[in-house]
């Protein structure tokens, strides 16, 4: 049996999606070289991996077997390259790192700093929905996971390093952008623009008003904060975002910020991975790194924030 770990790799990301186009386009392939390795894997193994049920394809059950294994041979050579890392140190390092949709507005500028730190490191970012952060973790298939609420039910470790604040935000002229203090009542059967399903930021606000027994008109569903923002600036309903998103939009006075009772609601960003995960050097770094950071910008704009209210007193 001659098979290749490019096969493996290849039938693992399809066996994932269940589709070659996806497939073909995270592993920046032609759709054709996708299903060539495929079909060359299948033919080395002398069976099916895949098999096609109307327009979907499904794996076949020596499909299953086969995808244990291709994913336990992977995870063996990322332990592997992880044990050398920390052999050679941060030189040569590799960290992947995937993180939710909203934590794309920070991220960025941490990781600049990390890399002006380690420069030798190379890092492999994605940006995706709460659902395949779950995923990923439950997989294995990544080193860090930066997300808000850690998951219940998966053996994690996850250490919250900053606040998440959630905000309601509307357009200037909105009826309710220069009242003070409104009471949640006042939103009941209101449309609001809302994030797809699997959104961190969706289930935290289904939750909050559920809790609140305030009922929401589900207006516009958008795949991104910017599809939302550009809704309720279009007014097409109120938004819910974290307020790290939207900067660029209360200085440009395009959005305000509700003050609504009981907002904002206040969560925390975390930075997960599965318990007893053997970090590289470049991921351990990254994690004391994110940690240590925050926590100084944080103490510091307390500080600040402190001294600023005494001068007011005064």
């Amino acid at each position: 049996m001659h098979l290749t770990l490019r096969q493996l790799k290849v039938f693992e990301t399809v066996a994932r999606h269940l589709n070659y186009t996806r497939a073909a386009r995270e592993l920046f392939l032609t759709q054709p070289a996708v299903s060539m390795q495929v079909r060359q894997l299948e033919e080395a193994l002398g069976v099916p991996l895949f098999e096609q049920l109307g327009k979907r394809i499904h794996l076949t059950e020596a499909g299953r077997e086969a995808l244990t294994y291709a994913r336990a041979i992977h995870l063996q050579l990322d332990e592997l390259e992880t044990v050398l890392n920390h052999l050679k140190g941060l030189s040569g390092g590799r960290l992947r790192l995937s993180v939710a949709s909203t934590a794309n507005y920070f991220i960025p500028a941490l990781l600049g700093e990390y890399s002006r730190r380690y420069p030798q490191v190379t890092i492999s970012l994605e940006v995706t929905n709460r659902e395949t952060l779950l995923r990923q973790l439950a997989e294995n298939t990544v080193d860090l996971v930066i997300m808000g609420q850690p998951p219940d039910g998966l053996d994690v470790e996850a250490h919250a390093f900053m606040e998440n604040r959630l905000v309601i935000v509307a357009t200037p002229n909105h009826p309710l952008a220069r009242e003070k203090r409104i009471p949640l009542t006042r939103l009941q059967d209101t449309v609001f623009l809302v994030r797809e399903p699997g959104s961190g930021t969706r289930s935290a606000m289904e939750r909050f008003f559920s809790e609140h027994g305030v009922r929401i008109k589900t207006g516009m569903e958008a795949g991104s904060n910017e599809a939302i923002k550009q809704g309720v600036q279009a007014g097409l309903g109120l938004g819910l975002l974290s307020r790290a998103t939207i900067d660029q939009e209360l200085a440009l006075k395009r959005l305000v910020v509700l003050d609504i009772r009981d907002l904002p609601i206040i969560r925390h960003w975390y930075v997960v991975h599965r318990r007893g995960k053997r970090l590289s050097a470049a991921a351990q770094a990254f994690k004391i790194f994110i940690l240590e950071e925050t926590h100084t910008a944080t103490r510091d704009m307390k500080r600040s924030q402190g001294k600023s209210a005494k001068a007011r007193r005064h």
